[in-house]
């Protein structure tokens, strides 16, 4: 039939079609067959994105968010799903493990889920070098991290120095309950170079992921001159929340609070449809803090810690007007 015709394509929701023109097939392939001249393929202009996730509910439970230390507000660029990678501020501050992080709108929880990506992302720390007074053939770099206690987990580097054998060591110091200084073991490797290998590239495994935001890497030269290290880079997992949301929502995410454990939503039932989704980037906004711990609420826990020294206090206060009045005044003191 004369005529115009259109093919479409593009649909990944579409399920394969079933024509009753398939119970012809003997008689179509001794047709003759007419060539068609096809155009360059186009948009359509009829063409609607479909809503994603149609039936699930954008809101969840309303949460008191007096125990988080943090929140930044996420700006959306389109409706519908969303990602938001964890950036660095995040990373440091939450907890490990993520159990804390909360997307909050109008004091309602949005459900989100977390992606755990085996993408790699990398920065470059500024470092020193330096010897021991004490051991001159000592060497160490001191590696200036953006944020303290980051997911790290691989450190590389590179060296011109074209004949070596060095077993390196990678750790960062903490001081104990009395400030005396410890070292906490990060990691460790061998190396080996030969001019016909030159410029390989060292890499040491994280064994643990770092407190602070110094590390030191040490090696022992021995009898041997001191080996040089440049290009160092760092690693660490790129992580990312998928939600759904407009963008007349104001939405905050909140975390630093190493009291809270992970929520469950009903959203993880869909998880597929979230992943495979087109998702539009929502940004992170500036890192507000919104309390404070202080060393009475780091050593006994939040309120109770006040609670704690309060009550002590009283404790105190009761004890020394005992001890008072127990004591004699001075007109009934006896001279000897």
């Amino acid at each position: 039939m004369a005529g115009t015709y259109h093919l479409l394509t593009g649909n990944p929701r579409c399920v394969a079609p079933r024509y009753d023109l398939a119970g012809l097939r003997g008689s179509l392939n001794a047709a003759s067959l007419l060539p068609v001249a096809i155009s360059p393929v186009a948009d359509n202009p009829d063409y609607r994105a479909p809503e994603v996730l149609a039936g699930v509910q954008e809101g969840a439970t309303t949460l008191d968010v007096t125990a988080w230390r943090f929140r930044k507000p996420l700006k959306l660029e389109r409706s519908g799903a969303q990602q938001v990678e964890l950036d660095l501020d995040i990373l440091s501050h939450a907890q490990p493990g993520f159990e804390d992080l909360r997307i909050l709108r109008s004091g309602k929880q949005v459900p989100y889920i977390l992606d755990r990506t085996s993408i790699s992302r990398s920065l470059n720390p500024v470092f020193t070098f330096s010897t021991d007074s004490k051991d001159p053939q000592l060497s160490r770099w001191t590696l200036k991290l953006p944020r303290p206690g980051l997911p790290l987990l691989r450190l590389s580097c590179r060296s011109q120095t074209p004949l070596f054998r060095r077993e390196l060591t990678l750790f960062e110091e903490l001081s104990d309950e009395r400030g005396e200084k410890y070292r906490r073991r990060l990691g460790g490797a061998s190396w080996s170079q030969t001019p016909e290998r030159m410029s390989q590239e060292f890499i040491l495994t994280f064994d643990a992921p770092p407190q602070t935001d110094a590390l030191i890497l040490e090696t022992h030269n021995g009898d041997n001159p001191a080996i040089a290290l440049e290009k160092f880079q760092l690693c660490y997992p790129a992580t990312r929340v998928l939600f759904k949301s407009q963008t007349s929502d104001q939405l905050f995410l909140y975390y630093g609070n190493s009291e809270a454990t992970s929520p469950h939503y009903d959203l993880g039932l869909v998880a597929g449809e979230l992943l495979a989704a087109q998702k539009a980037d929502a940004l992170p906004g500036r890192e507000e803090q919104l309390r404070k711990s202080g060393p009475r609420e780091t050593i006994s826990g939040g309120r109770g810690g006040l609670l704690f020294w309060a009550i002590l206090g009283l404790v105190v206060v009761v004890l020394l007007v005992i001890i008072s009045r127990l004591l004699p005044k001075p007109e009934e003191r006896v001279n000897p």
